[in-house]
């Protein structure tokens, strides 16, 4: 019988923080979702965001305020998905994250109104977010910004 490797705590914080956060795009991915699976993707967002606060830096914050919002938003609850979208435009501006993050901090606003029927505050994230999109250095990632801003739910406000 061989010995299970030991690991640090932040080995430990680091490989939970990037395994929920990878388990919450399975959920996100999953076209026929139960309640239980909704569920389950909240929590693994929340979790991952948890232990990225314990060891991750700035930008893993925001990324993980971003992934509860877009959870909020995909679920159609607007107010939870506002605040954390904001805690995450909130964490872009404080430590000046630019790219394809300030991009997506714009676009999670905007679903988060979309999700709320707010259809002005939408629009106004909404271009806000194609703006920045444009300003993303890479190619493929600003692509890939593209599809997933023209995707997606917009509770028929785009």
């Amino acid at each position: 019988m061989t010995e299970e490797p030991k690991m640090t705590a932040t080995e430990f914080h680091k490989k939970m923080a990037v395994d929920l956060f990878n388990k919450t795009w399975d959920w996100l991915d999953k076209t026929d979702r139960t309640a239980e699976d909704n569920d389950a993707m909240l929590l693994t967002a929340y979790a991952s965001c948890y232990h990225w606060s314990v060891i991750g830096e700035p930008l893993n914050q925001q990324r993980g305020q971003w992934l509860i919002s877009r959870v909020y938003a995909i679920l159609g609850r607007g107010e939870p998905a506002l605040y954390h979208a904001q805690r995450c435009l909130d964490l872009t501006k404080q430590q000046n994250i630019g790219d394809f993050d300030a991009a997506f901090a714009y676009e999670t606003m905007a679903r988060a109104y979309a999700a709320l029927g707010n259809k002005a505050e939408c629009g106004k994230y909404y271009d806000l977010a194609k703006e920045a999109g444009g300003k993303i250095a890479k190619k493929e990632d600003q692509d890939y910004f593209y599809q997933d801003l023209d995707g997606g739910n917009w509770f028929g406000m785009r």
